[in-house]
């Protein structure tokens, strides 16, 4: 690694800490951009959605994040080994900005493709830009926390614009634009990395290989092929036992059960590392395991606190000012009613014309076959079709604009998850072309307004809480984006609560009274088991989702976790910069990443649950008990610190 200089740097850290600051910041912008929608995509049957089931959906969330959060384990050990940190950067911005191009595409496998692909470039990114951030100081520079913290706001101020473009693209367009949208803005994140290239040299390295280190071939055949057999023999016995199959599922079980020989790699590099090395190597563990469970909680965000927020929460947007309202506040679908207050607006009857579930089916998910708009026309003959090409409409109906094929290229599939939940996904053959665009109407009276086709049922629980007060023929209530809750909150938290909390920190140092990293940890923890005592208050007042809560539980428990986590998630960055051997770096930061993907996983699999005061009060219990873990061990990890000069 080159010599470390600070010179032209800002506020008296290194040059390049603020190149990686905006590098990462557009990197995270496209990541919380993608994964702050990706489960509304993949569940949604009103919207352009794929129209798949709540445990699926959830499966491939929990999946997704937890390879996303395990490629930097071999991320880690390829910069370490052959790349460099720089080029592996690169190379993981180049991959994770092809993943989402491909998401541009609406289909099933273009979404396996592209989240794979994520996955693969996350690995070579995320581990490596980190390990960067801690080689820019000297071992032992006081500013070194300071210095992941400002890293860390970056982080949050690309997932704060990630939410509000995020609203803005899919409002304007759909799903799959936004993921395009993504896509530029990591290819944005990538031109800053090369425009900062030379003067990035202090963070790199030259990559070495240890004579004493497990080479990549051993690691394939004694982990990696083994964690592949463990995973997929578990994924057969979980299908086969109704025990595991009814509660975590096959899915999730492989994935627990195949990170056992990664968990011993670890473990074994510990065992095996010099008495040197060997107590700062052990005291990452319990970090790790801090870590895990914090990520499990913070990471619900993007699954079970969005269908929280999406169908528990109240997301009423009048009070948004016009200019922001036409931008920011989606319509209200039908689905927002069947647990609404009753004296809420509900859209006219007239609105909602009835048809076929498998035609609401199809006008949900954008596409309608000829035949479907004949047949309504035939029962409806009030029904008109606007050909957006040829007709005049106003642009606030956009929303409403519908792809139509010939009758055989829609394809309908049903189906239906261990709860018992049918959906019903509809997709259109590679190489049909729709034939038009359309608007649908209903001429009435001499009114003209669009409509929506629905079922009898969903007609039926839009108005069964229902009081008389209608909307305006061919109105939409105007609802704040979900993604704006669970993706906005948390970050602007950070980037506000980051001075104030650094602030704390260095005025207890000038007190004499410093609080340990390993204290800001534990502190961290016992936060976010408070933040989980705040959603059982959430859901118990709403119900257990018989009505719809106030945004404002929403607000408080993310302004909660938020400090929760900037006493946890930097402190762990930094822990691992100073408890490694400098030549394990980005191993170990990868083994950082490896705790995460398996509370990722987790958290996936809880996302398919119920979100009752019950489960709320089980997560909280188990986060206590992580906590109590730490705080035992804090005598123990307080002394490796210090012995570290860290």
């Amino acid at each position: 690694m080159a010599s470390i200089s600070h010179e032209g740097g800002l506020f008296g850290h290194p040059r390049g800490l603020f190149a990686l600051f905006f590098t990462e910041m557009w990197e995270r912008l496209a990541f919380y951009l993608m994964l702050g929608i990706l489960i509304l995509y993949a569940v949604d049957t009103e919207r352009g959605g794929l129209g798949l089931s709540k445990l699926m959906a959830t499966e491939i969330y929990g999946t997704y994040l937890a390879f996303v959060y395990f490629t930097p384990f071999l991320g880690g050990m390829i910069a370490d080994r052959f790349l460099g940190y720089r080029r592996s950067v690169f190379l993981g911005g180049i991959l994770m900005a092809s993943g989402l191009f491909l998401l541009g595409i609406r289909s099933l496998p273009s979404l396996y493709t592209g989240l794979t692909l994520i996955c693969l470039g996350n690995g070579f990114f995320k581990p490596n830009i980190s390990a960067m951030v801690g080689n820019l100081y000297k071992p032992g520079d006081p500013k070194r926390d300071i210095g992941f913290n400002i890293f860390y706001m970056g982080i949050n101020i690309g997932s704060s614009l990630a939410a509000l473009l995020s609203a803005f693209l899919r409002n304007e367009w759909n799903y799959n634009v936004a993921f395009v949208g993504a896509g530029v803005g990591l290819l944005i994140g990538v031109t800053i990395l090369l425009f900062n290239w030379k003067k990035l040299a202090d963070a790199d390295r030259q990559p070495e290989i240890d004579p004493k280190d497990v080479g990549l071939g051993t690691v394939a055949l004694v982990i990696l092929l083994p964690a592949a057999l463990f995973g997929t023999g578990a994924y057969f016995v979980g299908n086969y036992f109704e025990a595991i199959r009814g509660t975590i599922g096959a899915v999730t079980f492989a994935f627990i059960v195949g990170m056992i020989p990664i968990i011993g790699y670890f473990l074994y590099v510990v065992v095996k590392s010099s008495p040197e090395e060997k107590p700062g190597l052990t005291a990452l563990l319990p970090v790790y395991v801090a870590g895990g469970a914090f990520f499990m909680i913070l990471h619900l965000s993007g699954g079970l606190m969005t269908f929280f927020a999406e169908n528990e929460t109240s997301r009423k947007g009048e009070w948004v000012p016009d200019v922001v309202q036409e931008y920011y506040c989606q319509r209200a679908m039908p689905s927002y009613f069947g647990n609404a207050d009753a004296d809420l607006p509900r859209p006219h009857e007239d609105t909602l014309l009835v048809v076929d579930g498998t035609v609401e089916s199809m006008f949900g998910a954008k596409r309608i076959s000829e035949g479907a708009l004949a047949d309504a026309q035939q029962q409806h003959p009030d029904l008109k079709i606007i050909d957006i090409h040829s007709d005049d409409y106003p642009s606030s109906w956009s929303f409403l604009i519908r792809e139509v094929f010939e009758t055989d290229q829609i394809q309908l599939r049903e189906v239906t998850d261990a709860h018992g939940h049918t959906t019903t996904s509809v997709s259109v053959a590679k190489t049909a072309e729709p034939l038009r665009e359309v608007i649908l109407v209903r001429e009435m009276e001499g009114e003209t307004f669009p409509v929506l086709l629905v079922s009898e049922d969903t007609f039926a629980s839009v108005y069964r809480k229902a009081s008389s007060t209608r909307m305006e023929k061919g109105a939409f209530l105007g609802l704040l984006n979900t993604e704006l809750i669970t993706g906005l909150f948390n970050p602007v938290f950070v980037v506000v609560l980051t001075p104030l909390v650094v602030g704390f920190f260095m005025w207890r140092v000038r007190r004499g009274r410093e609080i340990s990293t390993a204290r800001k940890i534990f502190y961290g923890i016992v936060i976010t088991f408070l933040s989980l005592l705040i959603m059982a208050g959430a859901s118990y007042a709403g119900g257990n989702g018989a009505s719809k809560v106030s945004v404002m539980w929403l607000v408080v428990f993310y302004l909660v976790i938020t400090v929760g986590e900037l006493c946890l998630s930097p402190m762990g960055l930094s822990l691992v910069t100073k408890l490694s051997p400098k030549r394990l770096v980005g191993l170990m930061m990868g083994g950082w990443f490896l705790s995460t993907s398996i509370g990722n996983k987790l958290a996936g699999f809880i996302s398919g649950l119920d979100a009752s005061t019950m489960m709320f009060l089980i997560l909280a219990g188990a986060i206590f008990l992580v906590a109590m873990f730490i705080f035992i061990l804090l005598p123990m990890l307080n002394r490796t610190i210090k012995q570290y000069g860290a």
